[in-house]
């Protein structure tokens, strides 16, 4: 499918693995100019004309750098995609220390709200921009193992719907996809969110899948998603083809999300 952003520039963060890795590739594939900003070396999905950024968003002097970097190399800015970001399971919410909340909102919430604000004169700019903010669907749903992390994904959905009211009648469109458990580098990697999960259920990590899918969260689909499934609705946001669509909540969860 021609998604229509052959030439298009479009930052997108978190860009090493997972779903901002997935991203960056199907972007590429379908002609987007990409450039990748992450902590860790972006060694793949950028194509021919992309290039990546390093930097860690945390910091607030990054983002305004990066979007100087990006338009001195390109001269322009058409998308942007605010994957970064993570999580630790926690024993609930007496356990969380002053510097761990804060850790987490500077991640999940403070890191795209500033790319935001950095990208936005760029995108004003332009001939019609598009922000993807990659959400979650822990924002919707209490758990006693993450409510900083469900806090600072709520607080990102009312920024994309502000953004939206106030950007979208100007050109620029914001809107969140929300991820429910999704194959990632976060999840798999040794030590992080699969063996912390299984610790608190007191299993595998496969046999906490399967508890969260039929239990704790129980999945319409009974399994975990793909980043590239989630990658294909971010590009879809991305593109002009989605032009009628502003101020939404995309939920890709395998029907686990409860509401009307």
């Amino acid at each position: 499918m021609d998604l229509h952003l052959e030439d298009k520039v479009v930052i997108v963060t978190g860009a090493s693995g997972g779903i901002g890795l997935a991203t960056a590739e199907l972007l590429s594939a379908e002609g987007a100019v990409v450039v990748g900003v992450a902590r860790q070396p972006v060694e793949s999905g950028l194509g021919k004309e992309g290039s990546a950024i390093a930097a860690d968003l945390t910091d607030a002097a990054s983002a305004p750098r990066v979007v100087e970097t990006v338009m001195e190399r390109y001269g322009r800015i058409d998308g942007l995609v605010n994957n970064a970001g993570g999580l630790h399971l926690r024993d609930g919410f007496l356990s969380i220390t002053e510097e761990q909340w804060l850790d987490i909102f500077q991640l999940n919430f403070h890191a795209a709200r500033r790319m935001s604000k950095a990208a936005l004169p760029a995108l004003l700019e332009g001939d019609g921009g598009s922000m993807v903010h990659v959400g979650s669907e822990s924002a919707r749903l209490a758990s006693i193992f993450n409510p900083d992390y469900a806090a600072a994904k709520l607080a990102l959905l009312s920024l994309s719907k502000s953004l939206a009211t106030e950007f979208t009648p100007r050109g620029v469109r914001s809107n969140v996809v929300v991820p429910g458990m999704t194959r990632t580098g976060l999840f798999e990697r040794p030590g992080a969110f699969g063996d912390q999960i299984a610790a608190a259920l007191g299993t595998d990590v496969d046999g906490a899948i399967d508890q969260i899918l039929t239990s704790h969260r129980p999945s319409l689909t009974r399994r975990i998603a793909e980043s590239e499934e989630i990658a294909r609705v971010i590009a879809y946001l991305i593109s002009p083809l989605s032009g009628q669509v502003a101020g939404a909540e995309w939920i890709i969860d395998g029907g686990a999300l409860p509401q009307i």
